[in-house]
C-alpha cells in the first residue's frame, strides 16, 4: 500500500480559534517523533517512539498571551521539547519547555533587541531552533541560536558586498530583501514552483547558509555563510546567454550543483554548474520552433489552482511562461533528480463594492475585500546522477506525489504537515469530521485499490500550486 495508517487519537480543537496551529517533528538524536496540536485555550503534545508507538502524552493550557505564532521548536539536551512562540512585531519571543514526565511547564523569555528590523526566517537543524533577524541601518546579519534554554547571536558582516541592477545602479541589502523576501528552501523535500519561483532564497546545509540572489537577470549573486568560523563569501554565475532580453530567470542550488534557468518568449534556457568551481556540466536551449525532448510530461499551464491544461507547443508554453518568474526545483531521491521547469505567479486584487462606495460617501471607511489569483507554467523531467535525461512514460509516483493525492480527495483533512524520514514520509492532519488527529505513512509507487489494482493517478495534476503571494519583477 502507498499509504498506512500510523496512528490516529481523538482530539477537540476548538473551532473557532484563530490560532490553531500544529508541528509534526523528530528528535534527530533519538529519533521520537512529536506531534503538537494548538488552540487558543490549550496545547496538546503526543511523543511516539521509533516505531511509533504512543510513549506520552500532556494536554496543557496556552501558557502564552493571544496573537502569538508558533514559530518552530527545539529538543533539549534533557530530552524534553521547547516551543518557541513569536509576536507579530517580531520583538518578543516566548519559549515555553514542557517536562513531559512531570506534566508540566516552564516559561522563558526572549526579548529581540531594540533595533531588530524584522525576522527574515526560521528554521531548525538538529534539535536547534534558528531565527535569521536583520537589525536597522546595519550591514549584517544576525542568527539567534536557541538551544537549552539559552540563545547564542552570531553576526554575519556585509558590509563588503555590493547589490546591483543590470544597469550597474547599487541598491542596498535592506531594500533588496524587503521587495524580494527570502524563501526558504527544503533541502532534503519536495519544493513546489510558487517557492522555487522567488527570487530570493536560503538554503541550510550542515554548517553553511546559502543566499542566493536572482534580482538581476544576468547573474546569480550568492552569500555562502559559515556557521563556524562566521566568514561570508560570495560567488557569481552569469546566467545563460540569451538571443533576446528575458524579463526573468533564477536558480536552485542542490547536492553541489546550481541550476539556472531563463526564458522568453523565444528562447528557453538552463544551465547545470558545479558549485565549488563553476564549471558548466550542461548547457540546454531551445527555440519556440523546437520540441522539448527532455520532459517527462505534457507542458502544462494552471490557473488558480484548477485542473492543469496541456499546451501543444513549446511557442505556445513560452508565450505562458514569458508572463511569469521563472523557477525550477530539483528533488533527489533513488539517485535520479526530478526536476521541475517553469514559472509562478500571483496578484492580489483589491476590490470596493458598491455598498462600501456609499458608506464612503457618508464618511464611513470602505472595507476592501481582496481577490488572490494565480498562474503556473510547468514541465516534468527526470536526470540520473549525472543530470541526463532519463526517458520513462511511465513511471510510479514518489511518496510525496502520493501525499498530494490523497490529499487532494481528502477535503476533510487540514492541519496538514509533512515530516520526512529516512524510508519515508509521514503526513500528520486533523480531520474535521472524525475529529481525530492521524499519522498516515506514505512511500513511493502506486497507491493500489482493495482489489489490488493501482490508482493510476498523475504526479503534476496532485501537486500543489501555491502557497503565497509570490513578487515578480
Amino acid at each position: 500500500m502507498g499509504q498506512t495508517v500510523l496512528n490516529s487519537f481523538p482530539l477537540t480543537l476548538d473551532a473557532s480559534s484563530e490560532n490553531i496551529q500544529t508541528l509534526n517533528v523528530e528528535d534527530v538524536k533519538t529519533n521520537d517523533i512529536y506531534v503538537f496540536a494548538a488552540d487558543d485555550k490549550n496545547i496538546n503534545i503526543s511523543k511516539y517512539n521509533k516505531s511509533l508507538f504512543l510513549t506520552s502524552r500532556f494536554t496543557d493550557s496556552i501558557r502564552t498571551p493571544l496573537n502569538k505564532s508558533l514559530n518552530g521548536y527545539s529538543i533539549s539536551e534533557d530530552g524534553n521539547p521547547l516551543l518557541y512562540w513569536g509576536s507579530q512585531d517580531a520583538k518578543n519571543l516566548k519559549i515555553v519547555k514542557y517536562f513531559l514526565d512531570l506534566k508540566t511547564a516552564r516559561i522563558l523569555n526572549f526579548d529581540f533587541p531594540e533595533n531588530n528590523e524584522y525576522i527574515i526566517t526560521s528554521f531548525q537543524k538538529n534539535n536547534v531552533f534558528y531565527m535569521l533577524g536583520k537589525e536597522k541601518g546595519q550591514k549584517h546579519l544576525l542568527l539567534y541560536e536557541f538551544q537549552n534554554g539559552k540563545c547564542e547571536i552570531k553576526m554575519f558582516d556585509l558590509s563588503n558586498f555590493n547589490f546591483l541592477t543590470e544597469k550597474g545602479q547599487a541598491f542596498s541589502f535592506s531594500l533588496l530583501i524587503r521587495s524580494y523576501p527570502i524563501q526558504k528552501i527544503e533541502s532534503d523535500n519536495f519544493n513546489s514552483l510558487d517557492k522555487t519561483s522567488s527570487i530570493n532564497k536560503m538554503y541550510v546545509l550542515e554548517d553553511h547558509i546559502i543566499l542566493t540572489f536572482d534580482y538581476n537577470t544576468q547573474k546569480t549573486q550568492v552569500l555562502d555563510l559559515n556557521l563556524q568560523t562566521l566568514e561570508v563569501k560570495e560567488k557569481t554565475f552569469s546566467q545563460p546567454d540569451s538571443k533576446k532580453t528575458a524579463k526573468s530567470s533564477n536558480s536552485f542550488y542542490t547536492d553541489g550543483k546550481l541550476f539556472q534557468i531563463k526564458a522568453n518568449n523565444d528562447e528557453f534556457l538552463y544551465d547545470i554548474k558545479d558549485f565549488d568551481s563553476g564549471q558548466i556540466l550542461k548547457s540546454i536551449s531551445v527555440s519556440k520552433n523546437d520540441t522539448i525532448r527532455f520532459k517527462n510530461s505534457p507542458l502544462l499551464v494552471q490557473a488558480n489552482n484548477k485542473k492543469p491544461q496541456e499546451v501543444k507547443t513549446t511557442a505556445k508554453f513560452l508565450k505562458h511562461l514569458s508572463d511569469l518568474s521563472v523557477g525550477v526545483s530539483v528533488f533527489k531521491q533513488n539517485n535520479k533528480n526530478y526536476v521541475t521547469f517553469g514559472g509562478f505567479v500571483e496578484y492580489v486584487f483589491t476590490n470596493y463594492n458598491s455598498m462600501d462606495d456609499i458608506l464612503g460617501e457618508f464618511g464611513i471607511g470602505a472595507r476592501p475585500s481582496y481577490d488572490i489569483q494565480n498562474k503556473m507554467a510547468f514541465f516534468d523531467s527526470t536526470f540520473d546522477s549525472n543530470f541526463d535525461f532519463v526517458s520513462t512514460k511511465q513511471s510510479e509516483p514518489l511518496a510525496i506525489d502520493n501525499i498530494y493525492y490523497y490529499l487532494s480527495t481528502n477535503k476533510n483533512a487540514s492541519l496538514q504537515n509533512i515530516l520526512k524520514l529516512k524510508d519515508y514520509y509521514i503526513l500528520s492532519y486533523y480531520d474535521n469530521a472524525l475529529k481525530q488527529f492521524i499519522l498516515r505513512k506514505f512511500t513511493d509507487g502506486f497507491i493500489r485499490e482493495d482489489n489490488g489494482n493501482p490508482i493510476m493517478n498523475k504526479s503534476v495534476f496532485s501537486r500543489p500550486a501555491s502557497f503565497g503571494v509570490i513578487k515578480t519583477r
